[in-house]
Order: structure tokens, then sequence, then C-alpha cells
């Protein structure tokens, strides 16, 4: 399986900065500082510390895999049923996950960008984009990922240090002046981002080389600085009253953006900040639900199966209210989203116990 059309471990990192942390450099922003406000640093700085046992859990899986494609393994170890049942509830919760981030991207770029254009006809657009990257190969995905982040990365250090004449550092304290109880309960939306670091496992069999713990590790400190960076970016710029009244704080910074007095209103840059994100991460997640549902390399397949369910799960969410499509993500997709992936990633070890009594069973 591994050879042509395989992809480094260098190219999985730069994937889980993109596909990962647009979420966690967007999505789980608002309601961090909702609920934590000045010192959601500290709840980042923990989700980190606390996921780290469980990184071991997807070496174990990995290992015990043999990095074989997870739906064959599961094949194998469970039977077709058992393992079409948990096949199909992934692919499913990834369309769904796919479908959120469209939602919230051209929420912001018909607020900001194009209130005139039809919703209706970016979501087209976006749809054809997204599923024509799904059809490709994970090479083509990592290929590509690597240029857009390359710009990504530097128009992120830009805004970062040329907002450096607006930040005021004091406003970062005094720490912990809510408690602790805040902090704890604000863990879950960084950790709703770690965690789907479990999709790399989706992914081994394209990846040349066993994954290492320290593998990991290094995506989830990265993770980490992308996170507090534009946290602790909005709180200094806006302080923490007003950044958590935003719904897009990491966008917001863009419109402090100036040097002198005549170059400014550069924010029209984020644009492709957030549209490569988002059509790599959107792609990604499609890919693996391709994966999941052996349908690699049949073009014609995945737009009668993947495109319609994606299209319409789509159509729904631009139905909903702002309001509550604000609500629902911040209060209740995120806590879903750690909850599902630590859940499978239990699932699958138990599958590893299972396989190996029965082994050793077989063996007696």
């Amino acid at each position: 399986m591994k050879g042509i059309g395989s992809i480094s471990m260098l190219h999985v990192i730069f994937l889980s900065m993109t596909v990962i942390g647009l979420k966690n450099h967007v999505t789980i922003l608002p309601p961090l500082l909702k609920t934590v406000g000045r010192d959601g640093w500290m709840s980042v700085v923990l989700a980190a510390f606390a996921i780290f046992p469980w990184l071991f859990l997807l070496v174990y899986i990995h290992k015990k895999s043999n990095q074989e494609p997870i739906s064959d393994w599961l094949k194998q170890k469970i039977g077709k049923v058992a393992s079409s049942i948990i096949l199909y509830i992934v692919a499913i919760y990834l369309i769904i996950l796919a479908a959120f981030t469209m939602r919230e991207t051209l929420q912001w770029v018909s607020t900001t960008f194009l209130p005139e254009t039809p919703m209706l006809v970016l979501l087209i657009i976006y749809t054809i984009l997204c599923i024509l990257l799904a059809t490709t190969n994970i090479q083509t995905i990592a290929i590509v990922n690597v240029f857009v982040l390359a710009g990504v990365v530097v128009l992120g250090f830009f805004v970062a240090f040329t907002n450096i004449q607006v930040k005021n550092y004091e406003l970062l304290r005094p720490f912990f002046e809510h408690g602790f109880q805040p902090i704890l309960k604000g863990i879950v939306y960084p950790a709703s981002g770690f965690v789907e670091l479990l999709l790399i496992l989706f992914l081994q069999h394209h990846i040349k080389g066993r994954i290492r713990w320290y593998h990991f590790a290094v995506m989830i400190f990265i993770l980490m600085g992308l996170t507090i960076g534009p946290l602790n970016g909005a709180i200094m710029e806006f302080g923490p009253d007003e950044a958590a009244k935003q719904r897009f704080p990491a966008y917001e910074e863009w419109g402090l953006v100036a040097i002198g007095r005549f170059v400014q209103h550069l924010d029209f840059l984020s644009i492709y900040q957030w549209l490569t994100g988002a059509f790599i991460r959107m792609g990604l997640l499609l890919f693996v639900v391709v994966e999941i549902l052996k349908m690699s390399g049949n073009r014609k397949r995945i737009w009668k199966t993947l495109a319609p369910p994606f299209f319409f799960i789509n159509l729904g969410l631009f139905l909903m209210n702002d309001g509550l499509f604000l609500k629902f993500k911040g209060e209740y997709l995120l806590l879903a989203t750690f909850l599902f992936f630590f859940i499978l990633s239990l699932v699958f070890v138990i599958v590893v116990f299972l396989s190996n009594k029965s082994s050793k069973k077989f063996e007696s």
C-alpha cells in the first residue's frame, strides 16, 4: 500500500497545522473567550498536557494495526457488519464536521466581504472545489497544503508582529481572576481540536515509516501555539470583554494592521488564510470519508455518493439562524467532537484487546 502516493511525517505535521490549526485558530476562540476570558491560554496549556497521555493510545493502535488501512483492519478483527457500523458512523460525523466548517467559513465571507452574493452560489462553488480535492490522492492534498500553508504562516507572523504596536500586555493580567473553575470548563474547547489527531490513523497506510509518540507531541505543541497566539492577541488588542463579544476574533485582529499612515486596511489578506485553510480542512475530511468507504480512484462514485449528502447537510445548516448555529457550535458540537474521537480511540483499543485475546486462545 505504501510507496507511490505516500507522504512523509513532515507532510502529516503540515496537514495537522492546516486541518486542525484552522479549527483551533478560528472556531474555538469565541466559546473559549466567552467561557474563560483572559485565562483562556491556561485552558489551552492544560488541555495539551491532559491529552498527552492519550497520544500513546494512538501510537499503540497504530502499532497493533500494523499500519494497515483502518477499515481493513477492523473488518479483519471484528467482522464486516460491526466494522461497517463503526466506519459509517465515522464517515457521517466527518461529513458533518466538514459541513460545519463550510457553514462557518461562508458565514464569515458573506458577513465581511460578499454580503450581496447569494449564499447558494458560494456553497455550490466551494462544494465542487472540496469534492474535487477529495477525488485526488493524499500526495496531491499534501503538496497543495505545503504551498498554501507557506503563505498562511507568513501572513500569520506578519499580523502578529505588525500588531505589536497596539498590544497591551497588561490586559493578560490578573491571572486566574475567576479561579480555576472556568479554566477547567474551557479545556474541552482546545481538546476538541487536539483529539482530531486520531484522523491520522485513517491515513496511516499512506505514511512512510512508523508514527512515533514524539511526532504526535510535536503536533500538539504546534497546535497549542496556533491556539494561544490569536487568543492572547485578541485579548491584548481588544481586551477580554470585547474579544469575547466578537464572532471572529482572529479576523478582527487584521483590522488593526497598519504600517505607518498610508498602508492600512490589509484585512483582505485574511481571505487567503481562511479560505485556503478551510479548503484543505474540508478536502481532507472528505478524503478520509472516501478512504473509509473504499471509493479511492472512483471519481464517478465519489460524486454520486459523497457530493449530495455533503451539499444537503450544508444546505440544512445554512437554513439555521446564525445565532442558533453559533450557540449549537459553541455549546454542543465542540464537546460532541471531543467525546466522539475520544470514545472512538477507546473502541479501537478494545478491538486490539479482543483480537489479542482471541489470538492467544487460538494459539493455546
